[in-house]
């Protein structure tokens, strides 16, 4: 009987998860004790499985060579930065993936951002609660330019709602080519330096790899209109934070709002305590529709897989 294990605590605590796991797989074992697994314990939990369902562990080469029985890795969600990919092509150990899972999830998260800084939310809230009654003027998203860097998954989609939603008219970034998505959608395709130059709302939606990361230094940051408001759901690493906050500060940045840092969770409580940053706790992904959509994948990918290939499997992660 296959062996497999499941590292993630969101996916052990599920019922309904838990349930479909076990009837594909009786025997099937989980992170019961809620702990977040790293070093020994992850390699220590992994031990005598052939297959195993992880969301934000790290697998690494080291690892890899630790548990040369594991051969399949089915992915909770749909980041990559954990995982040492190239380690799993040398060792011939397999990938059950299924991309864009938890689109509609991100893509809703990002518009909840955009309007709370935008009609200034948090502070109309605050003058409620402390009994100073006023309106709070703000601005409407339908009248923004909005600009998306990375056109995979999630940027395509909140194209797509910002589009044919709210009528905003939204630029969009990418190495690759997205022309049929382009022509369907009316996004407009531009370079990096006029989207940063024109946007009022700037939303990223990259990886994190050496080709990605700080890709919006301070050089970049400082082209962007003093207005406009910066949000990232993606992945921590892609922006300059220190820069970032400075600009916050001096009133060259409007507003910003993460779901995700650099370090988890973050460590530099003099940002996150600006009135004009928003952040929550990485949770793109976490809504119930999201979490079951990217539990069944993880579960299909215990089944189908394929070892890693550079340039084909994942699309656009190399």
């Amino acid at each position: 009987m296959t062996r497999v294990t499941v590292l993630s605590r969101s996916f052990s605590r599920h019922p309904v998860l838990r349930a479909e796991l076990l009837a594909r797989y009786p025997e099937a074992s989980f992170n019961d004790a809620g702990v977040s697994l790293n070093g020994a314990e992850l390699i220590d939990a992994l031990r005598r499985h052939e297959k195993a369902i992880v969301a934000l562990e790290p697998i690494t080469a080291d690892v890899l060579d630790a548990v040369p029985e594991l051969r399949v890795i089915a992915k909770y969600g749909v980041g990559f930065d954990k995982i040492d990919l190239p380690a799993l092509i040398e060792r011939r150990v397999s990938l059950g993936w299924t991309g864009g899972v938890n689109r509609r999830s991100v893509a809703e998260l990002v518009i909840g951002f955009a309007l709370s800084i935008l009609r200034k939310l948090p502070e109309a809230n605050e003058a409620v609660c402390t009994n100073n009654w006023h309106q709070v003027v703000g601005r409407q998203l339908s009248d923004c330019t909005v600009g998306i860097i990375g056109c995979g998954h999630v940027g395509q989609d909140l194209g797509r709602v910002l589009r044919f939603g709210f009528g905003c008219k939204v630029l969009a970034h990418d190495i690759q080519d997205h022309s049929l998505y382009y022509a369907e959608s009316g996004v407009i395709p531009v370079e990096l330096e006029q989207l940063l130059n024109e946007a009022d709302v700037i939303s990223l939606h990259l990886p994190y790899d050496v080709s990605t990361a700080n890709i919006l230094n301070a050089k970049r940051l400082s082209t962007m209109k003093p207005t406009a408001i910066l949000i990232n759901t993606a992945r921590g690493g892609l922006i300059d934070e220190i820069a970032m906050k400075e600009m916050l500060k001096a009133g060259t940045l409007a507003g910003a709002a993460f779901d995700v840092f650099a370090i988890e969770p973050p460590e530099d409580r003099d940002l996150v305590e600006l009135s004009n940053f928003f952040s929550t706790p990485h949770i793109g992904g976490s809504t119930e529709e999201s979490i079951l959509a990217m539990g069944r994948a993880a579960i299909d990918g215990l089944d189908t897989y394929r070892v890693p290939e550079k340039g084909l499997f994942p699309p656009g992660l190399w």
